[in-house]
């Protein structure tokens, strides 16, 4: 279901505990060409995705910050504050490192990540960490020591001592993924296997899948990939047209 409309009022319209996970990147601070939320507005939503999502569901915002008068705005960490305030857990701090950056600043190291906050109603009921890691270590017998609370270093003990390490492991919380699908026709997109990697990680399908500020549909077609139906909330109709064409 794709709707054209404003997230303020087309959340107030979904039923309570019915979206299973949330992937977005909303506008932040002015820095895709329109206008961002405002932490009034921001506040509005958060409740709203809070209202909707199921026990055990999670919501994967990717945001950053613009520099403003010398400062970063520090818009990504209220927003993730707040949703702890409201009652969500903030599973998972985690970092999109991109493969490039929009522009290159001139006193400070250059820009390119976002945050991606994971955060959860309650514990997450899905939890499926990708295991696509080359480990250097790999064939090699898992031993050591471990440090102490006093500082100290003992036997290792548990059940993954004496292990032959395998050939991949969990990946680290930083994912170094393509930031742009070329010729959408949107400034802005995030690629769909950035979205696909996190619904493999949190939820199960089918389920659905809900994405309040879609721009060109990159979670949409990551819904349909894997067996999700999709809710997707778009205000600019020409990228609601783009969205249409790429999801099907």
């Amino acid at each position: 279901m794709l709707y054209l409309g404003d997230s303020l009022e087309v959340l107030k319209t979904l039923p309570e505990n019915s979206v299973d996970a949330v992937v977005t990147s909303p506008p932040y601070d002015g820095l895709r060409g329109y206008s961002g939320l405002n932490f009034d507005q921001f506040k509005i939503v958060a409740n709203e995705l809070y209202r909707i999502i199921k026990s055990g569901s999670v919501i994967v915002w990717i945001v950053g910050d613009q520099t403003i008068n010398g400062s970063e705005t520090g818009t990504s960490f209220k927003q993730a504050l707040y949703f702890k305030e409201i009652g969500l857990n903030i599973h998972d701090t985690m970092i999109w490192k991109k493969v490039g950056m929009q522009f290159p600043e001139t006193n400070r190291y250059y820009q390119i990540f976002e945050f991606m906050f994971v955060l959860s109603k309650g514990k997450p009921s899905t939890v499926n960490l990708l295991k696509d890691k080359p480990n250097i270590s790999h064939g090699r017998k898992n031993s050591g020591k471990q440090r102490e609370a006093d500082n100290t270093l003992s036997e290792r003990i548990g059940t993954k001592l004496g292990r032959t390490i395998g050939e991949y492991g969990v990946r680290w919380n930083l994912w170094e993924i393509g930031n742009q699908e070329r010729g959408i026709g949107h400034p802005a997109p995030f690629p769909v296997k950035l979205v696909e990697d996190h619904l493999r990680s949190w939820v199960k399908p089918p389920g659905v899948v809900l994405d309040p500020f879609m721009g060109s549909g990159s979670t949409g077609v990551a819904a349909k990939n894997l067996g999700f139906e999709f809710i997707g909330i778009e205000m600019n109709a020409e990228y609601l047209e783009i969205a249409k064409k790429r999801i099907g």
